[in-house]
């Protein structure tokens, strides 16, 4: 392998990682936020020592 296809392959691996950085997310999370809590609370106080 030549210096110049060594010095092209690194520069691609580096162009290919920052352009994943630095692209719009293609993520399909849904949006959630916080989410109210919907069980029963605890019936019992904790002990105080």
């Amino acid at each position: 392998m030549t210096l110049f296809q060594r010095f092209k392959s690194i520069f691609t691996y580096l162009a290919e990682a920052a352009y994943r950085i630095f692209s719009p997310h293609d993520d399909a999370y849904p949006a959630t936020g916080s989410q109210p809590y919907a069980g029963t609370p605890h019936s019992k106080q904790a002990k105080k020592d």
